[in-house]
């Protein structure tokens, strides 16, 4: 008989962080080069893995808590662990937090010895042994998905049997660290509980694993070979349950590679459709899996960005790293998606094997020639688990004992460019870091949209804003008001550009009326938010007696608007966060089935 247990999932700081008037924490603080914004701007963001971890542990009869620590000063930290003893703590690795988890880690035990400790992630899932070896605190690390066997390590603590030889996972032997036999990927993604029927967060991931393997990247370690997806009706009901959270009608899938079956995407799209979701969305995708027919579907149905693992506009460095695309492939895809008026996003990289000054240039060059909407780059990390690590540990220039020893954030350094070509690359890396923005359809190419796409609010919108860029007013004003007519998704940024516009009239009680009737109906967009703070400033100053003008943005991005809340983000912790929820009943005495003849445990 598994009793029902309180189980506390965390996602840690990147390491000790000094509170306001704090000395450092000395080499358990920032690496010493760590400079603010360092950290990837995702970072923040609690890992998908722990909302899929708590949902299936809620439903299975335990008591959970999830909760975000990744910028917390450590004395807050020491406080949350103190405070909550857990007979269960699910600590969520990534590279970048891995010594924030090894000391989050030794803090429970310090805290709560009885507290079962269980480390998973894509850093911990290929350093597991590793992991156990270098901090005692630790009693099991998940390798790979982690459902199945956290679930059994949970049903284990819960009847007080030993953890050793749970499938997927490292544990404790009497000679040190052990694996346990080998842990099968779960085959039916829908018998698992769905995370946004809980928690609320932008991210949607709809399906796990990627056929590709690129040399940099680590997915096939943490998800195993090829790939699997939910059924459209579970996105479906996902993305209801997702928008009924959030404030902002916007969403980020962030799955590897979302379009790899066009069949599905383009059936979840009408789906879209059809239930009248009306939302924006994002999604990551490869150029060789993208064509007319699927974009316009998308586009139809609220895709607003499209961000492309393209990396390098060098095709001797695409080849190298095994990215399978050609930059022909690159351009075109990037054209087609222009053709139906969604934002591409490139995903550039610096210092992958083979980097030379002269594939360095013809990556700029290419970027003029291509024109995605915007690009951002990124050095090359050597994450664990990746074929550049295996590579890179195979000759000697990489070590698994430098995740341990060293305080870097992560390991970003050319695979294999010359001293002096990488200072050149991080130098220019340091001028032009961030989102750089390149392209911007003008008024004829907007035109075009609507007229393939007929009515589509969010392509007015586009259409009204290349007007108002252009100034004509008139035509922006009409396009703005036929985008609120046919029910845009997010109202308040059309009412923010009908403020602009009649800002640039001079009409300011219009100005104001559009600002507050937004306010009422839709108002929780940060460009909305940051020109109504400005037209407050100006009226303060008496900028219109004085003649001041008003600069207001009109900008429409797609950016999400996120209040700083738990469990999605590190914000204030909620009033009752000491309190442990009353655990739900089990739905059923007998295990679930999901498939291949595997079991995910429930109390029975």
């Amino acid at each position: 008989m598994t009793r029902s247990l309180k189980v506390l999932l965390l996602y840690p700081p990147p390491w000790k962080i000094a509170g306001p008037g704090q000395a450092s924490y000395g080499r358990a603080g920032p690496p010493k080069d760590y400079q603010e914004g360092d950290l990837d701007p995702d970072f923040h963001q609690t890992p998908y893995g722990l909302f899929t971890l708590g949902a299936n542990a809620v439903r299975a009869g335990h008591s959970v808590k999830v909760l975000n620590l990744s910028a917390f000063p450590w004395t807050e930290v020491e406080r949350v662990v103190s405070s909550l003893e857990a007979d269960v703590v699910g600590l969520s690795c990534w590279t970048a937090n891995r010594r924030g988890v090894g000391f989050v880690a030794q803090l429970v035990k310090q805290k709560h010895a009885n507290t079962t400790v269980i480390v998973g992630g894509p850093h911990a899932t290929p350093l597991a042994k590793e992991m156990l070896a270098h901090h005692p605190s630790i009693d099991a690390v998940v390798a790979g998905e982690g459902e199945l066997s956290f679930a059994e390590l949970m049903s284990r603590v819960g009847s007080g049997t030993p953890l050793r030889g749970t499938a997927g996972c490292w544990t404790r032997g009497e000679s040190g660290p052990e694996e346990g036999p080998a842990q099968r990927n779960i085959d039916d993604l829908d018998a698992l509980a769905c995370p946004h029927a809980l928690y609320g967060t932008h991210i949607v991931m709809t399906s796990r694993g990627c056929p590709w393997q690129c040399t940099f990247c680590g997915a096939e370690t943490s998800w195993g070979r090829g790939f699997r997806a939910h059924s459209e009706s579970y996105v479906l009901d996902a993305l209801e349950s997702a928008l009924a959270r959030l404030p902002v009608r916007m969403i980020q899938i962030k799955d590897d590679t979302f379009t790899t079956n066009k069949k599905r995407v383009i059936k979840l799209c009408q789906g879209m459709r059809e239930r009248k979701l009306r939302f924006l969305w994002s999604c990551d995708t490869r150029v060789d899996v993208l064509n007319e027919s699927l974009l316009k579907e998308m586009r139809l149905a609220g895709c607003e960005r499209l961000s492309l693992g393209v990396e390098s506009g060098s095709q001797r460095i695409l080849d190298a790293i095994q990215k399978k695309i050609t930059v022909q492939e690159i351009v075109d895809a990037t054209h087609m998606a222009k053709k139906f008026g969604i934002k591409v996003r490139f995903y550039m990289m610096l210092g992958n094997r083979g980097e030379t000054r002269e594939s360095f240039r013809e990556t700029l060059e290419f970027l003029e020639q291509a024109k995605p909407h915007s690009y951002i780059f990124s050095c090359l990390s050597i994450y664990p688990g990746t074929t550049d690590f295996v590579d890179a540990e195979a000759a000697g220039t990489v070590t698994r004992e430098s995740y341990f020893r060293e305080t870097f954030q992560e390991l970003k350094i050319p695979y294999d460019a010359t001293p002096q070509l990488t200072a050149e690359m991080n130098s220019w890396f340091a001028k032009h870091r961030g989102v750089r923005e390149l392209y911007s359809p003008g008024v004829d190419e907007c035109e075009q949209i609507v007229a393939e796409l007929g009515d589509h609010p969010p392509a007015l919108l586009d259409l009204a804003r290349a007007c108002f860029q252009a100034g004509s007013l008139g035509a922006a004003e009409k396009h703005a008001r036929a985008a609120l007519d046919h029910t845009h998704p997010t109202p308040g940024l059309v009412l923010n550009l009908l403020a602009c516009i009649a800002n640039a009239r001079g009409d300011v009680e219009a100005m104001k009326a559009h600002f507050m009737t937004a306010a009422k109906t839709d108002p929780q967009h940060h460009v909305l938010l940051e020109n109504v703070q400005r037209t407050r400033s100006w009226f303060q100053a008496q900028g219109p007696e004085r003649g001041v003008p008003l600069v207001l943005s009109d900008r429409h991005d797609f950016a999400l608007f996120e209040k700083n809340l738990q469990p999605a983000l590190p914000g204030p912790l909620p009033d009752d966060w000491q309190v442990w929820p009353e655990p739900l009943p089990a739905p059923r005495a007998e295990p679930l089935s999901i498939g291949a003849d595997k079991r995910l445990p429930v109390l029975g």
